[in-house]
């Protein structure tokens, strides 16, 4: 029987505890240093059934005893593994936690092929590891076949895109949502199962990936799904993204919903320019293209897929400079201060033709390509005359960052866009109104650019940019785009400012 924790362990107690653990800290692994104080505290809380008994009882350092807070020893641990987890980047799916952990070592195997055998109305699953049978249902509504079963994470992978094929897994991983839903089921049941289908010999989830992650670290290894057999793969991925956008308590982020729309947009487009049984190739007639392949889509899904496109083509391009400081969620951060909500109302709502163009895509009017090249100069630009400085740890007080800070936020970026452009517009004579609506759809010269710089130089040198901390414009924008705008303009923000004229 262990020894039962008093308020405060004795030296014979502390010594019990060092002689199992070692002089290790519980919450990393690293070694105390002989000159530094070890506290002890609880592996699991006693408030959530953790005995209160020396087996129960972790040394730990200063710092992470501290660090910790409220939070039980064991959940702490798995928090700073998660943190370690997300610092690969911030595109990371349930596939990339399963290589994570496979690594460390806490799976052994996952994504492993299997034999199906479709009976009359049942399946069989077999491999090395697996020989079960489950029994089948049908949609009424669609015809599709499925199975529920109790599944090995041996067997199971992510719907991640790949080269050939464009995967169903519409989301990325969440921190705060995977630890969140880790301490959920330390408690609570799972109430729904994962979703995923049979793709050839491979088992893989698109639904319910948050709920894996928080699973595996909770050390399951056998998980509740719901497997489609042979579904209409373009009907299920639309289903999935409606599922997680239109009827969602949970919003899609803009950011992942441009990234899955506009990848798998692209792959119908490049299926579209690629039939010899079309004459004439334009981006309308794309789109009447993509009405007659599946017509669920409405009118203003098919736009909206069509932007998601335009603006994926420059915000993945390998020469984009920001791509680094795009947030993938919502809301900008220290790290991220850049959202595509952001972007699409100032930068592409002003320099980017939204609008699908009837011209020839084979001949020399057409000039999409060179528009998406264009904007990724001014994006560079802006990124060498301000982002580049851009610094995420920088103090309160870092006069640069505040300029930054207040040049990049959200209604101040959208209003300063519109009087860009019209500086830009006046600068490279541009007058006709269709072409100002479209202003980089055209092919530019490197002294067009250079003058281009140059306004933009005019405006991140804006005196009122280096104002005090706590000044008037920091109370400005935060309040509407046009009260913003004005107020920049009542300052000396103009457009003849832009262009060279004194204040």
């Amino acid at each position: 029987m262990g020894i039962t924790l008093k308020r405060q362990l004795n030296d014979s107690e502390k010594q019990i505890i060092l002689e199992r653990h070692g002089r290790i800290c519980f919450a990393t692994g690293h070694a105390i240093p002989t000159e530094d104080k070890v506290h002890f505290d609880h592996i699991k809380a006693y408030s959530l059934g953790g005995p209160s008994e020396l087996d129960n009882i972790a040394p730990m350092c200063e710092f992470h005893n501290k660090a910790k807070g409220m939070l039980p020893l064991e959940d702490y641990r798995i928090r700073l593994r998660l943190e370690a987890f997300f610092e690969r980047g911030d595109r990371l799916t349930l596939r990339d936690l399963l290589k994570y952990l496979n690594e460390e070592g806490d799976i052994h195997r996952f994504g492993e092929s299997v034999a199906a055998e479709l009976r009359v109305r049942t399946i069989k699953l077999s491999n090395h590891l697996l020989n079960e049978e489950y029994p089948v249902q049908q949609c009424p509504r669609t015809g599709w076949r499925y199975f529920y079963g109790n599944l090995p994470i041996e067997i199971l992978n992510s719907d991640d895109d790949d080269d050939a094929n464009t995967g169903l897994q519409p989301r990325y991983l969440i921190f705060d949502k995977v630890f969140e839903m880790f301490r959920h089921f330390q408690t609570y049941p799972v109430l729904q199962p994962s979703m995923g289908r049979l793709f050839g010999d491979k088992i893989l989830l698109f639904d319910g990936q948050h709920k894996a992650a928080a699973l595996l670290w909770n050390g399951r290894k056998t998980f509740e799904c719901k497997i489609y057999i042979d579904p209409d793969v373009r009907v299920l991925n639309q289903a999935n993204i409606s599922a997680h956008d239109k009827f969602a308590q949970t919003r899609f982020f803009s950011s992942i919903m441009i990234l899955k729309l506009g990848n798998q947009f692209g792959k119908d487009f490049d299926e579209y320019r690629n039939r010899e049984d079309i004459q004439t190739k334009s981006e309308l007639g794309f789109l009447e293209f993509l009405e007659q392949k599946d017509a669920s889509l409405t009118r203003a899904e098919r736009n909206r897929r069509f932007r998601s496109y335009l603006y994926n083509s420059i915000l993945e391009d390998e020469s984009n400079m920001i791509k680094g400081l795009i947030s993938v969620s919502n809301r900008s951060s220290n790290e991220q201060p850049i959202t595509i909500d952001m972007l699409s109302k100032s930068i592409f709502s002003c320099f980017l033709n939204s609008d699908p163009v009837s011209d020839d895509m084979l001949s020399d009017k057409y000039k999409r390509e060179t528009e998406f090249k264009n904007l990724l100069v001014l994006i560079n630009q802006i990124y060498d005359l301000a982002l580049c400085s851009w610094n995420a740890k920088a103090a309160p007080n870092d006069q640069n960052q505040i300029k930054l800070a207040r040049l990049f936020s959200s209604k101040a970026i959208m209003a300063w866009c519109e009087l860009f452009k019209d500086a830009v517009c006046a600068k490279l004579e541009i007058h006709d109104s269709d072409e100002k609506s479209k202003p980089f759809y055209r092919d530019m010269s490197d002294a067009e650019f250079a003058r281009i710089k140059a306004i933009l130089e005019r405006l991140f040198q804006w005196q009122m940019w280096k104002s005090p901390r706590n000044s008037e414009i920091d109370t400005v924008i935060a309040g509407s785009k046009s009260a913003v705008k004005e107020w920049f303009r009542s300052k000396g923000l103009t457009t003849g400012f832009l262009m060279g004229a004194d204040i």
